[in-house]
């Protein structure tokens, strides 16, 4: 059987062909810049799914925060060891950052039986208190999403950024909304849509984009 089995020639020729279905099926789209066309492509390549050119939304600063971010030598967490799996972490390294996912953490546990949260909300609070530069990345948890927006109207949390892209069914959507409306710089996905593959494409797209 004739197949392409180079891992580089496979992502290029994928890339390749999005491109061509771009062109086929939204010919009159126009990505706004050269890192939101990564960032999108590359949400496409992971999930397949020609929504992600509508659905994606990036605020204002969201790029620039995270950029900066991890120049500064911050702190990723994320909300399931699967988002965490999914990033670059040799990468990370590299850089100067750290990488985190707190969701098995003992003061996690601990905290959330106390409160009676979820693990992925208290997750957060245990974030909340450690120092550095932080940005979060979330694909799984609506409650995660939720806790964040509640620190940081307290002015308990100051996070660079906010990836908010958990899929489901409850809370999903109106929590990736809510992000979308706060103060909080962000890349989101409207609707049920998303997950913790799409989370971790999304940093890495910046990752290669700044970095490589």
């Amino acid at each position: 059987m004739d197949y392409i089995k180079n891992p580089m020639k496979i992502e290029e020729k994928s890339f390749e062909i999005i491109q061509e279905i771009i062109d086929e099926i939204r010919p009159e789209y126009k990505f706004k810049n050269e890192i939101e066309e990564e960032i999108i492509k590359r949400a496409i390549h992971t999930t397949a799914d020609f929504d992600y050119l509508d659905i994606l939304k990036i605020s204002e600063n969201a790029i620039d925060n995270i950029k900066n971010a991890l120049e500064n030598g911050a702190t990723i967490y994320t909300d399931t060891t699967m988002a965490l799996s999914g990033i670059n972490k040799h990468m990370l390294e590299q850089i100067g950052c750290k990488y985190s996912c707190l969701i098995s953490d003992s003061r996690t546990v601990k905290l959330a039986k106390e409160k009676g949260i979820t693990r992925s909300m208290a997750a957060v609070e245990v974030a909340s208190k450690e120092s550095g530069d932080k940005v979060f990345v979330f694909g799984n948890a609506p409650t995660a999403v939720y806790k964040a927006i509640e620190l940081h109207k307290l002015k308990l949390l100051k996070p660079s950024v906010i990836i908010g892209v958990p899929v489901g069914f409850v809370g999903a959507e109106d929590s990736k909304n809510k992000l979308y409306d706060s103060e909080i710089e962000c890349i989101i996905s409207k609707g049920r849509k998303g997950g913790s593959n799409l989370a971790a494409a999304i940093i890495n797209a910046i990752l290669y984009y700044y970095f490589k």
